[in-house]
């Protein structure tokens, strides 16, 4: 195959992964569907996709290339597709490193909630922050969010 794409899920085994590298040491490409950090919770699936991205670029030496969040391409096709303007946009996520700065990056206003990865004692060590920090999205007042 040209490509080896990786995307979210649950059930990875080490031959799944195995017959990855041997693709990638053929020839084929390394395509992440994102590269969410694990939620590291328990009873959650903290064997996430970068978790599995690190292990087949290690050893590959191959370095993927993440097409999903928070690629600028995806979130402005996103946008399109739904027919918004950069300023009617606005990205949710419970994920700093990948909703919130893809958000940013593109210009969205950017909700985290605090229902996932991202904890609100963690907030101080990036150097972006959301426009709101809500603990889960059934707090979010839409009408005041659009008011706004």
């Amino acid at each position: 195959p040209d490509f080896v794409v990786v995307g979210e899920g649950r059930n990875f085994t080490l031959e799944m992964v195995n017959n990855a590298v041997d693709m990638i040491l053929n020839g084929a490409k390394l395509v992440a569907t994102n590269l969410d950090p694990s939620p590291k919770k328990k009873g959650w699936n903290n064997l996430g996709i970068k978790a599995v991205i690190a292990m087949i670029e290690e050893a590959t030496g191959i370095q993927a290339f993440s097409v999903g969040k928070p690629s600028p391409v995806m979130m402005r096709v996103a946008r399109k597709k739904l027919g918004l303007e950069t300023a009617e946009t606005t990205m949710i996520g419970d994920t700093m490193t990948t909703d919130i700065l893809g958000g940013l990056q593109v210009g969205y206003r950017t909700i985290l909630t605090l229902s996932g990865v991202s904890k609100k004692e963690d907030l101080n060590k990036f150097a972006f922050y959301p426009d709101l920090v809500i603990e889960n999205a059934g707090e979010l007042d839409l009408d005041a969010w659009l008011a706004d």
